[in-house]
């Protein structure tokens, strides 16, 4: 009888997975290809769930409103992987994340045999939010890699302009000479939107509202205003580059000001405890050898 029942529970499992792939296939074979010629590639991790992540950007994302989508989408932009990711697959890896980590809950109770709701629950909430946490992780190691470089780029394009070139060939001179990353990627966009025949005023204005770090949007408000009223771009350039290099300094000294005060709590913790036992250990024994404890 155990082994009818078996037989009947392993024939339902593998008839439910042999379904669940089934409409995974049938579902997927309607949704239209994914045309990521001019996109960044997706990591390995991404990559095993895409088509899942394909069938609820079609099906569900898709159709949510369009506030909601222009809110998300602006968190993409600022955070730099708008060529990765759109909107809606974004919100459908949360989703697919989501049922993952229940998926991976319940497996884990039942190798454990410890059945709670909690588990799976947990696994849902974390697994919908860890892609929210990501993404903000990512947009602070961003901001931290553009307010570091910008002192290094706006050197660069002093120099260039104080040799005789306009801000755009002394912003190319710039992105040769300094060192890739967040902002390379952004100046690139920049040029590349002037040469479609964006004025270079609209091109730097759409790049501080796509990383939204105070830092650039002052250099660039200070390039715009003097292109405007016609000041000299190399005088305003070098106060940028003073200004941010200053700045930059006085950052250092606030980290090396905080440096201390952080310490406290982990010597407390930590550190203190270990030395008094140290110290007390062998007046500790002296004591119990001569009997006075």
């Amino acid at each position: 009888m155990d082994t009818i029942f078996l037989y009947t529970i392993s024939l339902t499992v593998g008839g439910s997975v042999l379904l669940l792939f089934l409409a995974a296939y049938i579902f997927n074979a309607a949704v239209p290809p994914d045309e990521r010629e001019y996109m960044d590639p997706l990591p390995f991790w991404l990559r095993l769930s895409w088509p899942l992540v394909r069938i609820f950007s079609y099906y569900i994302t898709s159709n949510l409103s369009v506030e909601h989508l222009t809110k998300v989408e602006d968190k993409i932009q600022k955070t730099g992987i708008s060529y990765l990711l759109t909107a809606e697959e974004f919100i459908a890896v949360r989703m697919v994340s989501a049922l993952l980590q229940a998926a991976a809950a319940v497996i884990l109770m039942e190798m454990l045999q410890k059945y709670n709701l909690l588990w799976p629950l947990g696994g849902l909430l974390f697994g919908f939010y860890f892609p929210e946490i990501w993404l903000k992780d990512t947009r602070a190691r961003r901001e931290k890699e553009v307010v570091k470089a910008l002192p290094v780029y706006l050197d660069f394009i002093t120099m260039a302009v104080e040799a005789g070139l306009n801000f755009t060939g002394a912003l190319s001179q710039a992105m040769q000479k300094a060192p890739r990353g967040a902002l390379y990627n952004e100046f690139s966009i920049v040029i590349r939107d002037i040469r479609s025949g964006l004025s270079r005023a609209d091109a730097l204005q759409r790049m501080a509202d796509r990383l939204g770090v105070k830092d650039v949007t002052t250099f660039i408000r200070a390039v715009i205003q003097a292109e405007r009223l016609g000041s000299s771009m190399k005088k305003v350039l070098q106060v940028q580059s003073d200004q941010r290099r200053n700045e930059r300094f006085q950052r250092a000294e606030k980290m090396a000001m905080e440096a201390p005060i952080k310490l406290v709590a982990p010597l407390i913790m930590f550190i203190f405890p270990v030395t008094f036992i140290v110290l007390g250990f062998p007046i500790v024994m002296k004591f119990i050898n001569e009997g006075l404890l």
